[in-house]
């Protein structure tokens, strides 16, 4: 939606989260000498300032960046990710954030490739005009990259059409990154539909979504149906930082969804995660979860809730109402692992309340009449 604008929410809990996550991304991409191609579907302004204007009104990065600002002790992880942002603020004061799309430039090598798209017209002005900054301060430094023209490429469209013309990308190499605003309770969909198009032209590409988690319908799906999709792997993680509200309205949790994601990401987040519950919680509310798993069932292979494990959802391919194992069982049948809970297999049961064994069985297989055989012309008192 073009009411949307970010700056309002620039820094906040969730933008700790979906930038931290796309720099080990990033870093893992450059781990290997052959170029890539960077996707940003809602690439925002770029940079945006904290002191002023639309960020200064809510102050939002005061449950994200600012209470990381001044820590000593962050994981080494994190720790790149906030150093990366106190590049954009040699003056030591925090006075400006960075949007995605700087994350990745910063991040990125002169080889890869950025292409960014972005729906507001006045976002997408700022957002030129930013990479344009950059480029003269590059320039006043001595750096005249030959491939700047076609290293970055901003666009002013909308993303989920954009990004079909460049997939797959020259190097079949590329991070896509899918953060639309979901005010428009279409964009979930249109998320998921986006995400099947393009595993369909590159499979093998890593795709990263941010989403918001919330109290609707569509937001509570979410990331279940994204677990349904081909991909060879996913990895999906969310930040809580407070306990919602009784009227739902506030931001306090949100995800990273990520398909293909590399084998790095889990044992970072796993050391990165508590950290921030820590230092972003406000109240008892404030937690995190970790959870991966394979292609089409969408089967968790973990779920860690604040360094606990939890018991995956039953495999559909796998299930069998005769066994009670999966997630299909017979009516009145307790689910799988339910305490207490007998198995029954074909053919046999267990004697117990409600399932007394078998009396004795007439000739033929029928059971016997209480009282004896009847003879002819006899009536059952």
């Amino acid at each position: 939606m073009l009411s949307y604008r970010h700056a309002f929410h620039a820094g906040n809990h969730a933008d700790v989260l979906k930038h931290f996550v796309q720099i080990q991304l990033l870093d893992y991409l450059n781990q290997k000498d052959t170029a890539y191609t960077y996707i940003d579907t809602h690439s925002g302004a770029g940079v945006y300032a904290l002191d002023g204007g639309y960020a200064a009104k809510n102050a939002e990065y005061e449950t994200g960046i600012g209470p990381l600002w001044e820590r000593t002790d962050l994981p080494p992880a994190l720790a790149d990710y906030v150093n990366l942002i106190r590049g954009l603020n040699p003056s030591g004061k925090m006075r400006y954030y960075p949007g995605s799309p700087y994350c990745a430039d910063k991040r990125m090598r002169e080889q890869d490739r950025l292409r960014l798209f972005e729906l507001h017209p006045a976002d997408s002005k700022i957002l030129a005009d930013n990479f344009r900054k950059v480029e003269a301060h590059a320039a006043a430094q001595g750096e005249r990259p030959a491939a700047r023209g076609r290293r970055v490429m901003i666009e002013r469209g909308d993303g989920f059409l954009g990004i079909k013309k460049l997939l797959p990308p020259p190097s079949r190499r590329a991070l896509v990154l899918i953060d639309p605003p979901y005010e428009d309770k279409q964009d979930y969909r249109k998320v998921r539909d986006t995400l099947e198009d393009a595993l369909t032209r590159f499979p093998t590409g890593t795709y990263a979504v941010w989403y918001p988690v919330l109290q609707r319908m569509e937001s509570r799906q979410f990331a279940d149906k994204l677990k349904r999709l081909p991909a060879k792997e996913w990895l999906n993680v969310t930040l809580t930082v407070s306990t919602p509200g009784p009227d739902g309205f506030g931001l306090h949790s949100s995800g990273m969804f990520i398909l293909n994601p590399p084998f790095t990401l889990e044992p970072i987040l796993r050391e990165v995660m508590p950290y921030l519950v820590r230092v972003l919680g406000k109240d008892s509310g404030a937690t995190f979860v970790i959870e991966k798993g394979a292609q089409v069932t969408g089967t968790a292979a973990s779920r860690t809730a604040n360094g606990t494990a939890r018991v995956p959802v039953g495999n559909a391919r796998k299930a069998s109402p005769t066994l009670g194992t999966g997630s299909l069982r017979l009516p009145g049948q307790a689910p799988a692992g339910t305490p207490g809970a007998a198995k029954t297999v074909p053919g046999t049961a267990k004697a117990g309340p409600g399932n007394a064994r078998p009396g004795p069985r007439a000739p033929g297989g029928r059971p016997a009449r209480p009282g004896g055989p009847r003879t002819p012309g006899s009536r059952r008192p």
